[in-house]
């Protein structure tokens, strides 16, 4: 469990900040629900807060030198328990669940407390949510739940107004920019170019660091060239919709659509006049007087883009899903 990673994402110290002066006050919560979106890491957030409750020495929790601290480093500490998605399913499964419910319930085997932890806590079904819901009601002593999620309402309210949330937001731009620009490997050949294009990144990210230095490690450039060549082949009727629809969907379907947001959206405030942004997209060049009466087209798209990613962790089908998304937009694409 890799909790010293906290300490390198400025953007948790908030966070850490509010958890150590509750602890001080003796008000340390039993259940905790950390709200993120990808990329904020969320991840070492709640494995920080698990090495906080189990670190054994008081003054500077956590140590990272003692016994509990080693153990979590090696994942082989017998009071933390992590529960999160199966390879290839979509759904923390009732067994899961139930397996977490009974090693919470038993005594501490170094004395202090037991952490579980539920990550992707949305992914929960009814009956996972349900089975839950009276550990929450009535935890053990000495236990701490963690649960992360990400901000959607799929969570069941019953489960979340039990805990108390935490919501991790994005950085500052410039902040965010001067962390990715400072975590680079190796420093580019023209330095100039560097904020702007972590600024894309970070754009197509939602403004998220670490999903931005994915992107950027993956090479935005391509995808720029690849996105804008799909949409141009598919609005001059060269390829068929469905062979579209079907790459995306077997290519981080929910990435390219909120590429195509970003792409909209600079679209949008072109023809409205506003001042473009460092995004991914391509400000479109018609006559002023074209716009106006066309622009309705591309709202309808890019509310229907928004619309597609809120549902996309749903398991409805994603290629059957891009298609209405792309057909049901040529209008906008069009123009």
């Amino acid at each position: 469990m890799d909790f010293k990673r906290a300490a390198t994402l400025p953007w948790l110290a908030a966070a850490q900040r509010r958890l150590r002066e509750a602890a001080s006050a003796g008000r340390l919560p039993h259940s905790l629900l950390l709200l993120s979106v990808p990329g904020l890491g969320v991840e070492a957030l709640a494995a920080w807060i698990v090495a906080f409750a189990l670190c054994e020495q008081d003054s500077r929790r956590p140590c990272g030198d003692c016994p509990a601290c080693l153990l979590l480093t090696a994942d082989s500490h017998p009071d933390a328990h992590v529960v999160r998605l199966e390879d290839d399913v979509q759904q923390i499964k009732v067994d899961q669940v139930r397996e977490l419910i009974t090693a919470l319930s038993l005594k501490s085997y170094r004395g202090g407390f037991k952490v579980g932890v539920i990550e992707g806590a949305e992914t929960l079904n009814l009956n996972g949510a349900n089975a839950f819901l009276k550990t929450l009601e009535e935890p053990t002593a000495d236990t701490v739940l963690i649960l992360t999620a990400r901000p959607t309402h799929r969570l069941p309210a019953t489960v979340a107004s039990r805990c108390l949330k935490i919501v991790l937001r994005p950085p500052a731009p410039e902040l965010a920019v001067a962390w990715l620009a400072a975590q680079a490997a190796a420093p580019t050949e023209d330095a100039a170019e560097v904020p702007a294009d972590w600024r894309s990144a970070l754009a197509l990210a939602g403004g998220a660091p670490l999903r931005a230095a994915e992107l950027a490690h993956a090479g935005l450039a391509a995808l720029d060239r690849e996105m804008l060549a799909s949409l141009r082949a598919l609005v001059a009727g060269t390829v068929d919709l469905s062979l579209i629809a079907d790459g995306w969907a077997r290519s981080d379907p929910v990435l390219r659509v909120l590429w195509l947001e970003n792409w909209l959206t600079a679209r949008i405030r072109s023809a409205l006049g506003v001042a473009p942004r460092d995004e991914t997209a391509k400000p479109v060049r018609l006559p002023r007087a074209l716009l106006k009466p066309k622009i309705r087209a591309s709202f309808e798209l890019l509310d229907a883009a928004r619309h597609y990613r809120r549902l996309a962790a749903t398991g409805m089908n994603q290629q059957l899903a891009l298609e209405a998304l792309l057909q049901g937009g040529l209008l906008a694409l069009a123009q």
